[in-house]
C-alpha cells in the first residue's frame, strides 16, 4: 500500500509545472529552450517587470524580490525552480535554495560549466549586467572547476533596454555592442558567456562582432539542458500523458501585461494570449 502511495505521489509531481522567473522579460529566453528541448513539461512563469531591472537593485533587495517570487510559485505547486535571472542566480540563489524542499536551478552554473568545456586558450569572457559582473559569480565558477582559466568581465547595461524596446537590429544596438565588446576581444578570449538572458536575443549580432575564433555560451540553452537532466534523475520528468486539457503555459506578471505579452509572442514558440497581473508584494 505504501509502496502504490509513493508511486501515485511521485507521478502527480511529474504532472506538477516548472516554474520560472525573471526580473522582466529576459527570462522568456530560458522558457523558450525549456519549450523547445522539454515540450511535455508545464510551465509558470512570472517576470517582475513592475521592479525591473534587477541589475542595479542591492543584493538585500534581489534576495526579497526572489524569495517573494518563489512564495508565488510555491502557490502555484510547481515541482521545481528555474531562477531565469542572472543577477538572481548570482545575488539570490544561494540564499533561497536554503528554504526549500524542491529542486532549483540557476542559469550561472550551466554556462559556466559549458565555457570551461569550450575553452581551448583558458580565456573566457563574460558579458553581464552589472550586478552579475561585479558578483564575480562566474568567475567563482569557472575557476573552482579550472583553476588556470582567466574570466573577463564586461558590464553592458545598455543591452537591456536596447532588447526590450526592440532594437535587434538597429545600428544603435551595433554600436553599443561594438563599443562593449572591443574591450573583451582585445582580450584574446576564445569563449564568451551571454551573461543576461536578454542577450540570447541579439545573439546574432553579438556573433557578428566577436568572429569565428570566439565561441558563444547561451547559459539559458544549458539551463534547459541542466533542467532536464535534473529532472530526469529525480524521476520528475512529465511524460505528458496527462496533459491534455491542462492549461501548460501560464505567465504571470507584476506590471504591465499587455505590453509582456507583445514581447513574449515576438520570441516564444507559443502564442501568449493572456498575462495575469498580480501584486508580488503580498507574498
Amino acid at each position: 500500500m505504501d509502496i502504490n502511495i509513493e508511486e501515485s505521489r511521485t507521478a502527480d509531481r511529474r504532472d506538477a509545472p516548472i516554474g520560472v522567473f525573471d526580473s522582466g522579460v529576459g527570462g522568456l529566453t530560458v522558457v523558450r529552450e525549456i519549450m523547445r528541448n522539454l515540450p511535455e513539461e508545464r510551465i509558470v512563469y512570472f517576470g517582475d517587470t513592475a521592479r525591473v531591472p534587477y541589475g542595479s537593485k542591492s543584493q538585500e533587495n534581489v534576495i526579497r524580490f526572489s524569495e517573494q517570487i518563489i512564495h508565488f510559485l510555491q502557490t502555484q505547486d510547481v515541482k521545481a525552480i528555474v531562477v531565469a535571472c542572472n543577477t538572481a542566480s548570482a545575488l539570490a540563489l544561494d540564499a533561497v535554495e536554503q528554504e526549500l524542499d524542491i529542486p532549483i536551478v540557476g542559469v550561472i552554473g550551466p554556462g559556466a560549466r559549458m565555457a570551461v568545456e569550450s575553452t581551448k586558450n583558458k580565456r573566457v569572457g563574460v558579458i553581464g549586467t552589472e550586478s552579475t559582473i561585479r558578483s564575480r559569480t562566474y568567475d567563482r565558477f569557472i575557476q573552482a572547476l579550472d583553476s588556470e582559466i582567466v574570466v573577463f568581465g564586461k558590464a553592458c547595461p545598455l543591452f537591456v533596454p536596447l532588447v526590450e524596446e526592440g532594437w535587434l537590429k538597429d545600428s544603435v544596438t551595433e554600436e553599443v555592442a561594438r563599443r562593449y565588446l572591443s574591450e573583451l576581444l582585445r582580450k584574446d578570449i576564445d569563449t564568451l558567456i551571454l551573461g543576461c538572458t536578454h542577450y540570447p536575443l541579439i545573439r546574432s549580432l553579438i556573433e557578428k562582432l566577436a568572429g569565428d575564433q570566439v565561441h558563444l555560451v547561451n547559459p539559458a540553452y544549458e539551463t534547459a539542458q541542466e533542467l532536464g537532466r535534473l529532472l530526469e534523475r529525480m524521476n520528475l520528468q512529465n511524460t505528458g500523458e496527462h496533459n491534455a486539457g491542462r492549461e501548460m503555459y501560464q505567465f504571470y506578471v507584476s506590471d504591465a501585461a499587455e505590453k509582456f505579452g507583445e514581447f513574449a509572442n515576438s520570441i516564444l514558440p507559443y502564442d501568449v494570449t493572456r498575462a495575469r497581473k498580480i501584486n508580488i508584494e503580498e507574498y
